[in-house]
């Protein structure tokens, strides 16, 4: 409930924040007597589509501590497996160029898991299950780590945030677009006054359409997140070597797929994952990855 609360209020903060930016660029209405206003429609797009995007990113790290109940390692105290945790952390991050380390938490879960997130790399986060240091070695960890650290130094969370941005963009135009030209197919009055009923079409067009193009805007974005996944594993076996990252994924795989997905909204950072549909799935087949890094593909 926790999660699903912090969920629901963060989507409307945001709604409001675009709200009020729309309103105070002039923005938000985009159709005129004459037909739309292409460049107030894309600009309104751009700012809907970007904004949400990069605000969730600015508060990606707040809201995975929140909701994942992270509970951040404190450097000066730390001790025993969380020394050694935050050591190797620290050490992958310096050999992947990293100047800023980033913070590192654990929260509890039975799953074996990590995750990567934060809005840049000078502000980058590196967590790990409980379930994942009690059930996997210290060299399978390494692994973890390593393919996490790739992740904020190939700057897959900026980038996965356009390429989301780009899509929703590209959803909103053209799903209004398209579902203004149906309200305004409809037959008209007599005195050319437009029919009762265009608003509400128009509005229902609009949520059905950008319904039907989020899903294939998912397809775009779930493929660039597998192959984002391919290239962390490249270089987190470039920074702990090709035989501890291999391991972390075959002790994954051991632990029979995919854990539990609890919180949706952080899958996209998660080491492991998958969908009912593979063009949906935004990690590949652990055997895939395997095999890509044994070099068997």
């Amino acid at each position: 409930m926790k999660r699903i609360f912090l969920f629901m209020l963060t989507n409307i903060l945001v709604m409001a924040t675009i709200t009020i930016v729309c309103q105070l660029l002039g923005i938000g209405k985009y159709t005129t007597p004459y037909g739309i206003n292409y460049e107030h429609l894309a600009l309104f797009c751009l700012v809907w589509g970007f904004g949400g995007a990069f605000i969730s990113l600015a508060i990606s790290r707040w809201m995975a501590k929140m909701s994942m109940g992270v509970q951040v390692i404190d450097p000066d105290r730390a001790s025993g497996d969380e020394r050694w945790l935050i050591d190797t952390v620290h050490r992958l991050a310096k050999d992947g160029g990293m100047t800023t380390m980033p913070e590192v938490g654990i929260y509890d879960s039975p799953e074996i898991n990590a995750f990567a997130t934060g809005p840049s790399k000078s502000r980058s986060l590196v967590a790990v299950s409980s379930g994942l240091l009690h059930r996997m070695d210290r060299a399978e960890v390494e692994g973890v780590l390593g393919h996490e650290i790739a992740h904020i130094t190939n700057g897959d969370m900026v980038t996965m945030t356009l390429i989301q941005g780009v899509v929703n963009a590209f959803v909103m135009f053209f799903a209004r677009i398209i579902a203004f030209a149906i309200s305004q197919a409809m037959p008209r009055g007599e005195n050319g006054e437009p029919h009762p009923m265009a608003g509400i079409v128009n509005f229902a067009a609009v949520f059905i359409l950008e319904m039907v193009f989020s899903v294939l805007g998912m397809i775009v974005v779930s493929w660039f997140s597998r192959w984002r996944e391919y290239h962390a594993d490249q270089g987190g076996a470039a920074l702990t070597g090709k035989g501890k990252m291999i391991a972390a994924l075959e002790a994954l795989q051991r632990a029979h797929g995919a854990p539990r997905d609890d919180a949706p909204a952080m899958a996209s950072m998660k080491i492991s994952g998958g969908g009912m549909m593979a063009m949906f799935s935004t990690h590949p087949p652990l055997e895939e990855r395997i095999a890509r890094l044994r070099g068997d593909r």
